[in-house]
């Protein structure tokens, strides 16, 4: 295979597998009604197939990057390419709520191993001067994922709910078949330590426990026994979790990283943008299905336009944080969000006004997300010392995963039992509205421009773990 065709191969390996693995994180959505429909179960059991997948991938980012690392990234990939499609094929066959969920738990797993090691791939199959663009492009991939998630989930689940995970089969075998074939052989450093297994499992733990005490709560009580049984374990899983990072020589979450302004800054407003997001995404799913009886198609064709607006507004932000520096821009994305909650909870009612009730929503809510993220993540890895820009981008996506299945946990004990709550679709709403104009008000804490700031970054000795070198992490 000559160079240039090699290259191709690469990159056509790389950006199919960010695609896949991002896509699912959309293209669930829009099928949570009709699995419910054909399993059965409620709406509190049908949230695990969104936050399995969410919580496991928020713990097993950063292991699977160092991983890479250690043994190699080619064999870390390709292990990653076949336990998603793996998975994917169980969660297309899958006979009951549990089976899937555990299905969607393997599926996680293996999209934490392909995507960091994707991005190192990609750039180690480039030239240097090249890098740059290939980030842009491996990036541009989860946009366009997100464009089309919606629309493509409301074609496969006209069809039956299923095909959302078969279509994964197809690009899963070329990606790994192709893989093995273009992918440079690498050795991975015996130098890098084992990452903290233990420490991912406490994470789930914590936030896993969370999560159901929310869920469970309103079908439970919030006195009763396993309620509070659950919380309990919720917080000693989110103690021990803590102890452990701050003890273990290579940590799941590097602590110290904390101690910088800046970035503990940007990682809270992006934990309370994602609650936001979480809550703002699914509930208009399941309002156009449940609420408004919009078929499949058309519920992905009402939510596409708020994806869309995503990389328009991303395209913006690069000249507006050179001007007005990274605060201002983040809290504006983190208001727009809240003003489009805002919106449904004004206008939204039992009958179809997609015009005038949920498309200026969801507008509004593409241009704040296209503001925000990109932002709050170029802000925080900024503030960090060199040499740890992958694990600061990896503890912000691990935090965007976590408020994200904390929304989702949220809108579901809101909603109850009842999926055409009404009420609790609008007091949703404006909880997500209250959660955005938090992560506004820590959105302007990430402080001056950064470009000034990366010039002014920390010196080493802020951090306690010894330097590890600018290899990708769970990016």
């Amino acid at each position: 295979m000559g160079r240039r065709a090699q290259l191709i191969s690469v990159v056509v390996v790389a950006i199919s597998a960010v695609f896949m693995a991002n896509l699912d994180l959309w293209i669930v959505n829009v099928a949570l009604v009709g699995m419910q429909r054909s399993l059965g179960g409620s709406l509190a059991d049908l949230s695990w197939v969104l936050n399995a997948y969410a919580v496991t991938l928020a713990a097993l980012l950063i292991p699977a990057g160092r991983l890479g690392d250690r043994f190699g990234h080619r064999r870390v990939f390709l292990g990653g390419i076949a336990v998603f499609t793996i998975a994917s094929l169980i969660c297309a066959v899958a006979p009951s709520v549990p089976v899937l969920v555990v299905a969607r738990v393997v599926q996680a797993a293996g999209a934490a191993a392909l995507l960091p090691t994707s991005l190192a791939l990609l750039l180690g199959a480039v030239d240097a001067g090249r890098r740059m663009s290939a980030t842009r492009g491996w990036s541009a991939a989860g946009g366009l994922a997100a464009v089309a998630g919606p629309l493509l989930g409301g074609l496969l689940v006209d069809l039956n709910w299923r095909w959302v995970f078969v279509v994964n089969l197809p690009v899963g075998v070329l990606a790994w078949v192709l893989g093995r074939r273009a992918l440079a052989h690498d050795r991975g450093r015996a130098d890098e330590p084992v990452p903290d297994l233990l420490g991912s499992v406490l994470l789930v733990v914590g936030v896993g426990a969370l999560t159901g005490a929310l869920v469970q709560a309103p079908t439970w009580g919030w006195t009763d026994p396993r309620t509070v049984g659950v919380l309990v374990v919720a917080v000693a899983g989110t103690v021990m979790f803590v102890l452990r990072c701050r003890r273990h020589p290579a940590p799941l979450l590097e602590l110290p990283l904390l101690r910088i302004r800046r970035f503990a800054t940007a990682n809270v407003a992006m934990v309370l943008f994602s609650v936001s997001f979480g809550i703002m995404l699914l509930s208009n799913s399941l309002w156009c299905q449940d609420v408004w009886h919009y078929s499949p198609l058309q519920t992905g064709l009402a939510m596409a336009p708020g994806p869309a607006m995503v990389p328009i507004a991303t395209a913006l932000t690069t000249r507006l944080v050179h001007r007005l520096g990274p605060a201002p821009v983040a809290a504006l994305g983190s208001l727009f969000l809240a003003a489009s909650q805002l919106w449904r909870v004004l206008l939204a009612g039992p009958e179809p006004s997609y015009l005038h009730d949920l498309l200026p929503s969801m507008l509004a809510s593409g241009v704040g997300v296209g503001l925000a993220l990109g932002t709050l993540i170029a802000a925080g890895v900024t503030a960090l010392p060199e040499g740890r820009s992958g694990t600061g981008s990896a503890f912000l996506n691990s935090g965007r995963q976590v408020g994200s299945a904390l929304g989702i946990a949220v809108l579901v004990t809101l909603l109850g039992p009842v999926a055409d709550n009404v009420h609790g679709y609008l007091v949703g709403w404006a909880v997500g509205a209250v959660f955005a104009v938090g992560a506004a008000i820590a959105g302007l804490g990430v402080g001056r421009n950064t470009a000034r700031a990366t010039a002014d970054r920390p010196a080493l000795p802020l951090i306690e773990q010894p330097a590890r070198g600018p290899g990708i992490r769970g990016a």
